[in-house]
């Protein structure tokens, strides 16, 4: 069933094209994801969808008997309203369902005399719509995006908990079409790993704008690109994507080169023939006005170039000894040591609120200490890129933003720039460099921002949420650069492909002021927790001191070092806990009927069972090392 359908879409603004004559259609359980860089119409097109903008030409349809919800970058709610208010403003009949029965229980509780009348037409209702489940869901939402004081009014939320509160409030509503636009800014990673089972396990069509990989792997099966006022659609995930885009631009520009070179020759006979043309002539003429057409294409090879110079870094880096930080009763760090080594790059992740943002001010002495010691070598030049973003004036021109800093910029290679030139790297051509900032869009603004902070020459780089709004384009070449930058690299992100492709370790921020330090990437962080989750639901072995193998004494053991010697020590020991525990559960089993319990101690005999096996073989090993 189709549910959306868009037909030779055409819009411009004066001499900027955006797109023209894009065509692309939605159907029932279509999870369709749209790439483009920034600035290519990505947000304009969903102002369309919306009905906030006009096409110049073409049409959007909608099929008529469905529910469309959208999520926009750019939230706007009633400020007056309470979190559970605000959701239970949206107009449908499980609701206005669910509002009635919380009313009628709070004039029952509060002991009106219509109470009760009210709460058993409340509870019928409620039974009639199958509402109980849907009330259960929206609890759930609630709870899973940090919602949970449900009385709070709007105007008291924070920037990221009013994008989670309209992020709950489009779920809620089931539409039949969800429609987003960087659904995953302002969660944290577990809030999107929640955000990515949800939506693959409920039955909802989805058009979203998103530049997290791995959510659009795992959400996606179709990538529709907008790349130069055109459109191209990927019936895949990202990886799909990457590999069919590189194909796709390597044949458009096999073709380019295939046009110019048959170009230069037609040129010549054009200007050599009669003006007097004959019917072949002119046919001929006008096949070669389409090749001029198709060599006057620009190759796909100009992207963001990241090349400027980084400051020299002495030993000493950043040391920090002992040090804690507490806001009233909630702890951001207890003591904390840890000395910055030249060249390594940490990733930091942990739940929002638990201090992430206050240890990177710390770090560059904008926030103090409780106690301990910061200690900062003097050749070191932070560059902060912070999740408020670029603060200039937005009658400001780009190229002003970029001379007010520097009107020559010192490359890696030991060249320098201009701030013309150095905007045209980073993708900002001479046309753009003019513009008024307030007419940049936001990936625009983040690129500058980016361009602004790494234009100082910085060794030791923080990075807060650098991911957000830049184009996957921009974020592949901001990874290679990092990757080979020689200065301390420090990375604040929900964006688990970011993180996993650059960091060599982690601190976690578990709350309460722990800061745990693992040796590895984020996705190999995940990969240790289930580990250590599932350990834990192995059957405890209680200690019991049988020994059921007979065995040489360990002082006849001359050829096991030390250290299996031990081993087989404990072998011996464990080997005789887990044949106890074998017999225990088999006994049990013996005197059980009910199946759910029967089917537990099976699935627990079982793994007993592989665990002495393994040790059972083991120890042989060593008895047969000892012989």
């Amino acid at each position: 069933m189709n549910l959306l359908s868009v037909n030779n879409l055409s819009k411009s603004y004066g001499d900027r094209v955006l797109f023209t004559k894009i065509s692309f259609g939605i159907n029932e359980g279509d999870k369709v994801a749209l790439v483009a860089k920034n600035g290519s119409g990505k947000s304009t097109l969903f102002k369309i969808l919306k009905g906030k903008e006009i096409a110049d030409s073409g049409d959007v349809v909608f099929r008529k008997d469905i529910t469309v919800s959208f999520l926009d970058q750019d939230i706007v709610l009633n400020e007056e309203l309470s979190i559970i208010d605000h959701v239970f403003s949206t107009d449908n009949k499980l609701t206005a369902c669910i509002k009635n029965y919380e009313k009628a229980l709070k004039l029952s509780e509060e002991g009106h005399a219509s109470a009760a009348n009210l709460l058993e037409s409340a509870l019928r209702d409620m039974n009639e719509q199958n509402a109980w489940d849907y009330e259960k869901t929206i609890k759930e939402i609630l709870s899973r995006l940090e919602l949970h004081d449900v009385e709070q009014k709007i105007k008291t939320l924070s920037g990221g908990q009013k994008k989670r509160l309209a992020l709950a409030q489009v779920l809620i509503n089931k539409p039949d079409l969800l429609i987003m636009d960087e659904p995953t800014n302002h969660l944290d990673i577990d809030m999107i790993e929640w955000l990515e089972h949800y939506i693959a396990k409920e039955q909802i069509s989805i058009l979203l704008v998103t530049h997290d990989r791995y959510f659009l792997d795992e959400v996606c099966n179709t990538v529709i690109e907008l790349d130069g006022g055109k459109l191209f659609e990927y019936k895949g995930n990202y990886e799909y994507f990457v590999v069919k885009k590189a194909e796709r631009e390597q044949m458009l520009n096999a073709e380019i080169d295939k046009a110019r070179n048959l170009y230069r020759r037609e040129l010549e006979w054009v200007r050599k023939m009669p003006k007097a043309r004959g019917t072949k002539a002119k046919a001929r003429v006008d096949a070669f006005d389409d090749v001029a057409q198709k060599a006057r294409q620009k190759r796909i090879d100009k992207q963001v170039e990241l090349s400027v110079k980084m400051e020299r870094l002495g030993s000493k880096i950043l040391e920090l000894v002992k040090i804690s930080k507490s806001f009233g009763a909630k702890k951001i760090l207890e003591p904390f040591t840890y000395t910055f080594k030249k060249g390594e790059k940490i990733g930091i992740i942990g739940k929002n609120g638990v201090g992430k943002s206050t240890f990177l001010n710390i770090l560059q002495g904008i926030e103090q200490v409780d106690s301990g010691k910061v200690q900062t070598g003097e050749t070191v030049v932070f560059g902060y890129y912070s999740q408020a973003g670029i603060k200039v004036s937005e009658d400001k021109r780009v190229i002003e933003v970029v001379r007010d800093i520097a009107d020559f910029i010192p490359l890696a290679n030991g060249t320098q720039l201009s701030a013309s030139q150095l905007l045209t790297r980073f993708n900002f051509p001479p046309d753009m460099q003019y513009n008024y900032v307030s007419k940049l869009s936001g990936g625009e603004k983040r690129r500058l921002y980016l361009l602004t902070v790494l234009q100082k020459n910085p060794n030791f780089l923080i990075l807060d949420e650098p991911t957000n709004d830049l184009d996957i384009v921009t974020l592949q070449v901001l990874e290679e650069f990092l990757a080979d930058f020689g200065g301390c690299v420090l990375i604040v992100s929900h964006d688990r492909y970011f993180i996993d492709k650059l960091v060599d370790h982690v601190f976690v921020f578990e709350g309460n002021g722990v800061i745990k330090d693992y040796p590895g990437n984020y996705t190999e962080y995940r990969e240790w927790k289930q580990e250590q989750k599932e350990e834990s639901k192995l059957p405890k072995v209680e200690p019991v001191p049988v020994k059921e193998i007979e065995t040489k004494p360990i002082s006849d053991a001359k050829r096991l070092s030390y250290k299996e010697q031990r081993e087989l020590e404990l072998i011996e020991k464990e080997i005789g806990e887990l044949e106890k525990r074998k017999k225990d559960l088999e006994n049990s089993m013996g005197t059980t009927t009910e199946y759910e319990a029967l089917q537990k101690l099976s699935n627990d005999l079982k793994v007993n069972n592989e665990i002495l096996e393994g040790k059972t073989m083991r120890w042989l090993e060593l008895q047969e090392k000892m012989a």
